[in-house]
């Protein structure tokens, strides 16, 4: 399935963005172990291999074996438990999921978002409180100024 997880770790990881991100069918969205979006994930962990195989074998103290093979009610519990005692592996491992959960079209119109990149069209962004960048401003300079 993937050259940098085993097949079975692949499996645990696929049932486990399931939990962090479930479908919906009242969004008309996929959930994060969405084939493609799947494929995406272990696309994506790159640097981030080392995490995820620390953050499964953290899991699997939890789940007590498979994952995978747990019953979805057992799968809610162990993701839980996981969430709290995670730590970051567990954080980087998010962020893969996160990303490739919200990267995927169909998400991306879920929201009412054109599914395309930001540029060169860019997007609207709605006006902040730009006073909060008044002790940014008032900062002095972290640069040497060339003559």
């Amino acid at each position: 399935m993937t050259q940098t997880l085993t097949n079975a770790k692949a499996r645990d990881l696929r049932a486990l963005a399931g939990v962090m991100i479930s479908a919906s069918a009242a969004y008309k969205v996929p959930g994060a172990d969405d084939a493609a979006i799947f494929a995406d994930i272990l696309k994506s962990l790159e640097r981030d291999t080392a995490d995820a195989r620390t953050a499964l074998a953290h899991r699997a103290k939890f789940a007590g074996g498979a994952f995978a093979d747990l019953a979805p009610d057992r799968r809610r519990d162990v993701a839980a438990t996981f969430k709290q005692d995670g730590g970051a592996p567990l954080s980087a491992l998010n962020r893969v999921v996160l990303l490739c959960t919200y990267r995927d079209d169909r998400v991306m119109r879920s929201l009412g978002q054109e599914p395309r990149s930001p540029f060169p069209k860019g997007h609207v962004v709605e006006q902040g409180d730009w006073s909060l960048l008044d002790p940014v401003r008032k900062r002095a300079p972290m640069w040497r100024r060339v003559t």
